[in-house]
């Protein structure tokens, strides 16, 4: 079991285990997906909205967003080392003007405040990330949740400033602004993925990083199974209970088309354990990450359909303990957009080694 290193101590979580998924990179195109409204944005603001004006609870359950920012700015500290062509540790690239998109209850703010980001016992105790940016953008659709924590201590640490926005999936910011753009578990809920990608890009300044966190794949995959169960046993059919999610698999594809370039993607799996069924939803809800897909069934579940649900839930997936764990699959991705010292693939045909003869274990100049 693990704590989320970023948890204010006063507020209770559920555990946490993490589970290492197997490092994978896309650079293949997909093949074109055609522009489809599958949320519904207007209920997924009303959604956070409320959610938000109950601040002690919103902030109760933000176990799950500070945990996904604290990991996001982790991978920063590797940018932090890139300049053009040039790795090295020596080299200490600063971020004068960086966009949190999508930035929640500045989720992401909080986390680069963190004392020494990197606590490898190896190295010397390292300042806040927030030190390499000098200002931060935070942007956002929900008023009431991106001004939540504005009162807070951490907002002394960093220099900030909050825009509404009418909606993350139209931005309003001038093409060239930005010396990086961060996004933390939002992205799930864009209808229109490709174009806001292209947005992105756009804003950034050449040969600045994209990096983002957002939930998909198979996510509480264990929730799903057990409901389509129950629905499938009390009413003969299904119901969407929980939104679709993008694929790992077309993320690497999608940043390509946008114009980023050395790309990476990775899958990492947050595990929390609940008591039952019912605190996870009831924890979704507090979050506003209730289901919003456009024509779902509107009105709660049915009775019988709740408890057939909690009952195949613990039969498939509870654990030993009692409790029962939802996986939530966190899809991080990093792009650059394009410049002009940027460090360029090797041309075809310049490798020294012949893969043939590395792959049968051979040597010719043995």
């Amino acid at each position: 079991m693990m704590k989320p290193p970023s948890l204010r101590p006063f507020i209770p979580s559920p555990a946490l285990r993490r589970r290492h998924v197997p490092w994978q990179s896309y650079a293949t195109a997909a093949p074109g997906v055609p522009t489809l409204q599958v949320f519904n944005r207007h209920t997924k603001f009303l959604q956070r909205e409320r959610a938000a004006k109950d601040v002690e609870m919103s902030r109760r359950v933000d176990y799950l967003r500070d945990e996904v920012a604290s990991r996001l700015v982790e991978r920063l500290l590797p940018t932090i080392a890139h300049h053009g062509v040039k790795y090295t540790q020596d080299i200490k690239r600063t971020f004068p003007h960086v966009l949190d998109l999508g930035a929640n209850a500045a989720n992401i703010a909080r986390a680069l405040t963190l004392p020494n980001p990197d606590p490898d016992p190896s190295k010397p105790s390292s300042l806040p990330l927030s030190t390499r940016i000098t200002h931060l953008t935070a942007a956002d659709s929900s008023p009431t949740l991106l001004h939540r924590d504005a009162s807070l201590p951490f907002n002394s640490l960093i220099s900030i400033t909050r825009d509404v926005l009418q909606d993350e999936e139209t931005l309003p910011y001038a093409a060239n602004t930005f010396d990086a753009v961060l996004s933390s578990f939002s992205l799930h809920w864009v209808n229109d993925l490709p174009s806001l990608l292209s947005q992105v890009n756009n804003i950034l300044k050449p040969d600045a990083p994209f990096i983002a966190a957002m939930l998909g794949g198979d996510s509480l995959y264990e929730l799903r199974t057990s409901f389509q169960l129950a629905e499938m046993d009390r009413r003969g059919g299904l119901s969407p209970h929980v939104s679709p999610l993008a694929d790992v698999r077309d993320i690497g594809g999608l940043l390509q088309r946008a114009g980023f370039k050395m790309l990476t993607v990775d899958v990492d799996d947050i595990i929390v354990d609940y008591p039952t069924s019912f605190a996870l939803m009831t924890d979704l809800q507090a979050m506003g990450e209730s289901n919003a897909v456009l024509g779902r069934e509107m009105g709660g579940i049915q009775r019988g359909v709740l408890v057939a649900g909690e009952a195949i839930y613990r039969e498939l997936h509870g654990n030993e303990d009692g409790s029962l764990p939802a996986t939530f699959r966190l899809i991080y991705m990093i792009g650059w957009k394009e410049g002009p010292n940027q460090a360029k693939p090797l041309p075809r045909g310049s490798g020294q080694a012949n893969l043939k003869d590395v792959l049968e274990g051979g040597d010719k100049n043995s």
